[in-house]
């Protein structure tokens, strides 16, 4: 393309009040990413010299998560004045005014848009030397788009609105995508000379095009063929197929790489997942945010892992796990719960009904089974007894279990943190541990068992235990 300066204006300002949400609807999460974030990337990729967004329902909210990724971004605050063609002239004012260059203007709820797109508008606006240029697409059913115009010629003359558009014009179907390339000229020259004698009272960016078209300046269109990219995100329901839409493509993505995929309809991936080459997912399987998998690991059934590292060749069935790291070849589930901090290394084990949170454990160390491990450090080849407890909170503050390696403790453990236990301990069944355990050391809990004969009998007369011990009596007499 010629050298010539480019901004970018993202339009965030609108409530969306068709997804019936607190949350704003450029923030509605899709494959993992705010709608707004998926436009910010395509933009930036243009690297143009301003990215300007346009903001006001919920303004520090879409502002927050603008600057999270775009720091650089020129924020401009919509005023009362409503319209995307209001929003665009606050834009160009908020630009130096020696900036001669183009202005694309997208929308921030328009995700699959992508820079190719854009760069394909932006090459055939200056190729052309167009005043504006524009998005269209051919859709068999227009309705609720603005309507295309065009003369006899077949140069776009107008661009009109579903619902101010006649019978005649509602019969078209090339409809405006929303996106558009303009030079900062034109816009500065006719943003101005926008009314808002419409059916919303609001001023359009659309009005543009026809008061470019009358002062004799050229406007042209590039119809998309891929119509689904210029898709908007109004409520729930199109949020939902754009979902489908996106995790489709992100699925067959991982396949063409290496990746079994089972059951690609219940498997969702979101955009920053990394897997490697022969891993395996299995049905249900919902993989979150910056998580990766390593070669030959095997994920699910009904797995859902968020920002977790799974290693080369572990197997985590039936889990959920949220910022952990389980090393190679370790074993996950069924049904455990790694929260935050969770750490299991090479070879190790957590097992049936079990909870770690802020746990490292060593490789080849295992808690098998209906366990809970917080805020506890286990050494290496160590073995946890069934119904282990790590008592980490007194109430007021968090403490610490330290367990050493090649450690045997029985089942029905609790640890009073804080606490250790050394290397090569055990401990036996039902221990309560409140004092350090010394390395090599045999833990014990120990209260005499009493039996009291014909408690039941005494305590309990007429109920069915009692007949039972009155029958078990009479057969051992």
């Amino acid at each position: 393309m010629p050298a010539r300066t480019l901004a970018v204006v993202v339009l965030a300002a609108g409530q969306g009040t068709r997804m019936k949400s607190a949350t704003p609807k450029v923030l509605h999460r899709l494959a993992g990413l705010p709608l707004i974030q998926h436009v910010l990337e395509s933009s930036a990729a243009l690297e143009p010299e301003h990215l300007v967004a346009v903001v006001r329902h919920e303004r520090d909210l879409v502002v927050t998560s603008i600057v999270e990724t775009t720091p650089t971004a020129l924020i401009v605050d919509q005023d009362d004045v409503p319209g995307t063609g209001r929003a665009v002239e606050q834009a160009v004012e908020a630009l130096p005014a020696d900036f001669d260059g183009d202005v694309v203007v997208v929308s921030a709820d328009v995700p699959f848009l992508d820079h190719g797109t854009l760069r394909g508008l932006l090459e055939q606006h200056r190729e052309e030397a167009a005043a504006a240029t524009l998005l269209s697409a051919v859709l068999p059913d227009a309705t609720g788009y603005g309507r295309v115009v065009r003369l006899a010629s077949g140069d776009v003359e107008r661009i009109v609105e579903h619902k101010d558009a006649t019978d005649a014009e509602r019969a078209l179907r090339e409809i405006n995508s929303g996106t558009y390339a303009f030079t900062v000229a034109a816009l500065r020259a006719q943003l101005p000379r926008v009314g808002s004698a419409n059916a919303q009272n609001e001023k359009y960016v659309t009005d543009v095009v026809g008061l470019l078209t009358g002062a004799g300046e050229k406007v042209a269109a590039r119809a998309v063929d891929e119509t689904w990219r210029l898709e908007g995100i109004n409520d729930r329901v199109q949020l939902a197929v754009a979902a489908r839409r996106l995790n489709d493509r992100i699925v067959e993505h991982w396949q063409r790489e290496g990746v079994s995929i089972v059951d690609p309809q219940t498997t969702w991936i979101d955009r920053d997942v990394a897997l490697s080459p022969d891993v395996e997912l299995l049905p249900g399987t919902q993989l979150k945010g910056a998580t990766y998998v390593a070669a030959g690991a095997v994920v699910g059934p009904d797995t859902t892992l968020v920002d977790t590292e799974v290693g080369e060749g572990a197997v985590v069935k039936r889990t959920d796990a949220t910022l952990a790291v389980i090393g190679a070849r370790a074993s996950v589930g069924p049904f455990s719960y790694l929260r935050p901090g969770t750490t299991l290394g090479e070879g190790g084990k957590i097992g049936t009904f079990v909870e770690t949170k802020n746990a490292e454990i060593g490789a080849g160390s295992k808690v098998p089974h209906l366990s809970y491990i917080g805020d506890t450090e286990v050494g290496t080849d160590s073995n946890i007894g069934a119904g282990t407890i790590t008592a980490n909170y007194d109430g007021v503050s968090k403490h610490r279990t330290e367990v050493g390696s090649n450690v045997r403790t029985g089942s029905h453990n609790v640890f009073v943190a804080p606490v250790r236990i050394g290397d090569g301990a055990y401990s036996g069944a039902g221990t309560v541990v409140r004092k350090d355990v010394p390395a090599g050391a045999l833990a014990l809990s120990i209260a005499p068992q009493r039996n009291a004969s014909g408690w039941v009998e005494a305590n309990r007369p007429g109920t069915a235990a009692a007949e039972a011990a009155a029958r078990a009596e009479r057969t051992t007499d």
